[in-house]
């Protein structure tokens, strides 16, 4: 039986996780590598668009899951339950490895970064790593005080990226930015490094999924989990057209190509000199609700896995306060170990990899479940089913089908820690409690 705390969050609090999880790293990161490969701003803010199309697909889908199946734990509940429990133990073991204490570790990293260009100088590492402590400390500590924490760090977040947006349409020598694509970039979009470069986007997505982690906690479930994701990808994907609308009218794709801190080269553009740094104050503060967002979250499907798997028992292990005390310094230890061993890029091209693997047999699980256990209640069905599960399944198929030959090195290692999930849980299914 499950020991999760008996607390019951609202809509806006879960719709201020999933907000919270997308917006970050990926957007104020990746448009550097999308643009050095695609030099079509129309096809880059195709891009972008196709990137929330597909996230919503998929929070459709999540919805009927996460109704039909109300416990904490996200794709490892959902493969547990609806295919066995090796891939929901492989589900859990991306979550644990690079599905939050990688990100967890690639935004408070893109925190530093940013703070460095406001301090240079400053050990970015060891900033990084202050950040996730810090979080660690507070969300296992309270979760008043973490909930009210992410919402205050929401709002400002969504606030701010409205005003830079805004600011935009103030550059004195503004760039041109095409909305619809023409002849040319019809080829560019069906091209390997365009899938590749959704890849990258699908990463800035990440997070759609966010309140499937802690649909236990929900209070009525199956309405508060379907509002909360859609809500949260649905404003998410119009500030994501806005934000690079905005990156790609302030500063030349030449400028771009190929950096990271694009929204420190942005600022610059819009305020000046100054305002660069201003920005990346700003994006500091956007960055901090992230790393918050991603520490909160993963801890609960460590702790889900330490109830069904008796030599992980430890990690669901919870504090007076009803808190995963040994799964937040197990996900600390973790997002440690990446801040000082991993660069940027790898961390990232791992975690995309791998979670859009997940998320795509989470997803396909919709038609499994339907026709395996069609008298399950659901009191939430996916909007334009049987369509809208096949788009997403489709653009991910493609997405990783190009990855694996153009990126096969990074996709040989995302397979490697697929196959040493396998071995693990191999291993821990023979251990008696």
């Amino acid at each position: 039986m499950s020991n999760e705390p008996k607390t019951a969050l609202g809509v806006p609090t879960a719709t201020a996780f999933v907000i919270s999880a997308m917006i970050g790293t990926g957007v104020f990161t990746t448009l550097g590598f999308q643009v050095a490969d695609i030099r079509s701003t129309s096809a880059v803010m195709v891009l972008w668009m196709i990137g929330g199309v597909i996230a919503l697909c998929g929070a459709l889908s999540y919805g009927e899951l996460g109704a039909a199946l109300p416990r904490s734990g996200g794709e490892y509940n959902i493969l547990r339950r609806v295919y066995s429990p090796a891939l929901g133990f492989l589900a859990g073991w991306v979550s644990a490895t690079v599905g939050f204490a990688g990100p967890a570790a690639i935004a408070a990293m893109a925190l530093a970064s940013y703070v460095g260009a406001i301090v240079p100088g400053v050990p970015e590492n060891h900033l990084a790593a202050v950040a996730v402590l810090a979080f660690s400390v507070l969300h296992a500590s309270s979760l008043g005080a973490g909930t009210v924490l992410q919402n205050l760090l929401t709002g400002v977040k969504v606030l701010l990226i409205l005003v830079f947006a805004g600011s935009a349409f103030s550059v004195a020598a503004p760039q041109t930015v095409t909305l619809l694509p023409g002849g040319a970039d019809l080829g560019l979009m069906t091209g390997s490094a365009y899938a590749v470069a959704l890849i990258f986007v699908s990463y800035a997505y990440t997070g759609w999924n966010s309140a499937i982690y802690i649909v236990g906690e929900l209070d009525q479930p199956s309405r508060t989990l379907p509002r909360a994701l859609l809500l949260g990808t649905g404003v998410v994907t119009v500030l994501y057209v806005l934000l690079n609308y905005a990156f790609l009218r302030s500063v030349s794709m030449e400028a771009l190509a190929g950096q990271i801190e694009v929204g420190f080269l942005a600022g610059e553009q819009i305020f000046g000199a100054a305002g660069g740094r201003i920005t990346a104050a700003i994006i500091v503060t956007l960055l901090a609700s992230t790393v918050s967002a991603y520490i909160f979250l993963g801890p609960r499907i460590l702790a889900v896995m330490g109830e069904d798997v008796p030599a992980l028992a430890w990690l669901s292990t919870r504090s007076r306060r009803g808190l995963p005390a040994n799964a937040f310094v197990f996900q600390l230890a973790l997002s440690l170990g990446f801040i000082y061993t991993s660069s940027f890029d790898q961390v990232l091209v791992y975690a995309s990899i791998l979670l859009v693997t997940i998320s795509t047999l989470a997803v396909a699980g919709v038609y499994v479940l339907r026709r395996t256990q069609p008298d399950l209640p659901r009191p939430y069905r996916t909007w334009g089913y049987p369509y809208t599960p096949a788009i997403f399944l489709t653009v991910n198929l493609w997405m990783l089908t190009f990855t694996l030959t153009d990126r096969t090195f990074e996709s040989l290692v995302g397979l490697g820690i697929l196959a040493a999930g396998l071995v693990v849980y191999a291993v821990l299914s023979r251990v008696k409690a």
